[in-house]
This record gives structure tokens, sequence and C-alpha cells, in this order.
């Protein structure tokens, strides 16, 4: 008798994850030949994670921005306005380059949607930046520091109706919404209902409906780009994204100022916080995962590098809730890929307290050597493909690089070439020839 997902221990749900990303449900190769290309990418980077000795050769990920669209001739707002031009170009994209993974088609967000909610965290192409260049995030204090409770104690209240109603200024009427918690008794049932009658409530909501046309729209597109890359041959390299409690609220809550205030003014608040959001973002990579069918879960870490935090910030409020996350998605089969953005030199020791073979370590701009020796037998190592090399270098000193990377890194496995922050635009011919070298050099003997 099959066993049920809640029965299977952390390695069987591993194992069954792997399982449908390498014999995908479903899906109708293009050809024998991409059938074959999907097996052993999925192989070959799952032999990589699970730092298994002799896999063929290195695995090579690229994970850009808007590189597609440059590629293509496009620019960002072309792919943000008109969604029919995304799939072409990122498929082109990975055709043409011919990467062990792809990475999906959501980067162009929907930019009419964007426009329809009035989105406040981000300039765009078209609104605040220049339709040829990429977005530019704009921190401010979406979550007041009076607002923690509110947060700790109802935090889907704050986030159906506080937060969206900062971010969105088209829904900023939503938060004069009540809770409904009062509703417990037949008298006064209506009370708290009387606000979605008001005008203001009414167009914020028709504005939620118009939003979530164009919204249908995009997905339909990115979605089928999902179904149409395994068919070609190219497994996605992540099922979703989840990210840091310290990094959630740094990023889109507090921002960096009010959280580094936060720190030192309501440490314990900023503690609590964390906690309460640990298993919501847990049960985020976790849901996608499993979805998907698809182990690997991507976490950008925004806030925790050298020189950002001290040592002792760094262990007292970064690490613990990340680690609580990353041990929580480990616990349901997942494989956390963590994105390690700018430098994690003096961080090293202390995120290799992990269980061996259950992470994979993208780095950014980390000693690689020393990397390598902290994680070795612990986790799979990737990145540190610097962006100059790839933008402004020749084209051979990035085949110099790439070959360092793999000599340093690919002895006996455990590491996956990859770029070590998102791209634009690049030299293609240098990218090209990453690409290729990896695929020469890095076979194992």
């Amino acid at each position: 008798m099959e066993k049920q997902w809640e029965d299977m221990s952390p390695d069987e749900k591993q194992e069954a994850l792997f399982q449908r990303w390498i014999s995908p449900e479903g899906v109708k190769f293009a050809s024998p030949q991409a059938e074959k290309l999907y097996k052993e990418r999925t192989t070959r980077i799952k032999d990589a994670l699970q730092l298994k000795k002799k896999p063929d050769r290195v695995p090579v990920m690229l994970i850009p921005s808007f590189a597609p669209a440059y590629y293509s001739g496009l620019t960002p707002y072309d792919v943000m306005y008109n969604y029919e031009k995304i799939a072409p170009a990122w498929k082109k994209f990975s055709l043409d380059f011919q990467p062990d993974t792809h990475g999906g088609c959501a980067v162009p967000s929907p930019g009419k949607f964007l426009e329809i909610l009035d989105f406040k965290l981000y300039k765009w192409p078209s609104h605040g930046v220049s339709k040829k260049t990429t977005y530019q995030a704009i921190e401010g204090e979406y979550m007041k520091a009076d607002e923690y409770d509110i947060l700790i104690h109802n935090p889907l209240y704050f986030f159906y109706y506080i937060w969206p109603s900062r971010v969105f200024g088209t829904l900023e009427p939503i938060a004069t919404l009540p809770s409904l918690s009062s509703v417990t008794e037949m008298y006064g049932v209506s009370v708290p209902f009387f606000p979605y009658g008001t005008p203001p409530v009414k167009a914020a909501y028709q504005a939620i409906l118009e939003a979530g046309d164009e919204a249908l729209k995009w997905i339909q597109v990115v979605g089928g780009f999902d179904v149409e890359m395994p068919a070609l041959g190219f497994p996605a390299h992540q099922a979703g994204p989840t990210k840091a409690p310290f990094d959630v609220i740094g990023d889109t809550l507090r921002g960096t100022r009010g959280i580094m205030v936060d720190m030192y003014r309501q440490p314990d608040k900023l503690l609590e916080a964390m906690e309460v959001l640990t298993p919501m973002f847990i049960q985020l990579g976790v849901d996608a995962a499993k979805m998907a069918g698809n182990p690997l879960i991507f976490m950008p870490l925004h806030k925790g590098a050298d020189g950002f935090l001290s040592d002792a910030q760094f262990k007292k409020f970064y690490w613990p809730s990340l680690k609580n996350v990353i041990m929580g998605l480990v616990d349901q089969g997942v494989v956390p890929l963590l994105w390690a953005e700018g430098g994690y030199n003096s961080r090293l020791e202390v995120i290799k307290d992990l269980p061996k073979g259950k992470t994979a370590w993208l780095f950014d701009q980390t000693d690689m050597a020393k990397a390598k020796k902290a994680l070795d037998g612990i986790a799979c190592v990737m990145g540190n493909m610097p962006m100059d090399l790839m933008s402004v270098g020749s084209t051979q000193e990035a085949i110099d690089h790439a070959k360092r990377l793999i000599d340093i890194c690919g002895k006996d496995g455990g590491y996956i070439m990859a770029n070590g922050a998102f791209f634009d635009e690049v030299k293609w011919e240098n990218l090209r020839a990453i690409v290729d070298t990896v695929k020469k050099y890095g076979v194992y003997k």
C-alpha cells in the first residue's frame, strides 16, 4: 500500500517530489531527444543537490531578469504591456543558450494590472523609469512602528486589509473595513457590512475585479510557458518562492530604516513578529512545491549580507527565523535554493549548521573557495559568476573564471554553475561561452 504524504519521512517526501519532477505527469515531450535531455538535466541537478560524488558534469543554470527580452530586441516595457511577446522571447533565450533549466517567464509583471491598482512598491517601465529599464524598488513604512501587535495577533487581517491599502493606491478605501469577527449573532449581522456599500469601497473592489481579469490574461501566458518548456526538454529550477521572515518585514513592511530602528527600540516585537511569519512562509514554499511537483523553492536573501548586519545581529535577528523556515521546508521534502545576495563570507560558519544534502546556496560575491570548504558535505554551492565578467569582461576572461569556479567548487560534485545576480543586458558571446565551457570543461571523468 502506497504511503500517504503525512506518513512519509522527510527523505521519502523529498524523493517523491524529485520523482514527480524527473518524471512529470501529463508532459507530452516534443521528441524522444527532448525527453532524454529533460531526464538527464533533472537527474544531473538532483545529483548535485544531493552531493553525489560523480554526476556526469557540472550543471549550469541561467537566472535572468529581463535578459531574454533584450536578447530578442525588446524592452522591458514591450513584454510588460504586450504579454504575447513574453513566452517567445524567454523560449528563444533557452533554446539558444541551452542551460540545464528554465526559470519561468514571470519576471515581466503585467503592466496594466499594476496601473489599475496603482502599485506603490516599485517603479516600472513608463511609471517612474524609462521604458528601456527594469524595476526600481520604493521602500517605505507600509507598516507603522506601532502596528506590530496587529501583525502578531491578527496577521490575516493585516495582510488582507491594512497592507494592501498602502501598497495599492486604488485599494486605500479597504483600510476602513472592519473585521467580521463581530458576526456571531443574528442581531446586528449587517452592521459590519455597510461600508461595503459605500462608493469608495465599491470602486476599490471593482478595480480588484478588473485587475483580476488582467492577471488572468497574464497567467495564461506564464502558465503556458511552464507547460511548454518541459516538453522541449527544460525542467524548471523552482516551483516558486518564499522568503526569510526578516526580509519580509525589512523589504516591504517596515522598510530598511524601519527594521533597523526596531532592532534597537522594540527588538522583542520584531522577534515575535518573525516567529508569527515563519509558519506562513514555510507553508508558502511547501504548497508551491507540492502543487508543481518540484522540490526546489527559491529564497532570495536580501538583508543578511556581510556588513548589513553585525555578526551578533545576524545571529539574533536574521538566522534563527530563516533557519526555522529552512528546516520547515526540509521537513516536508522541499529543497530550499537560497540566493545569498551580496557577500556571505562572515556568515559561512553560521549557515553550515544544516542537515547534509538538503539545501543549495547560490552565492553572489562570496569567496567560493571558503564557501566550498565550509559547506563541503553539507550543502550544494552555486553561483558566483560575476556581473562584470558577463557585462564588460572579455570572453576569455569569462571562460577562465568559469574554469576556476569548476576547479574550486566542482571537485566530487556538489556544485552548480550560475550567475551571481540577476542580469539584463550582458555580452551574449560571454554568456554563451560560459555555458559551453561548463559543458566541455565541467565533465567528471
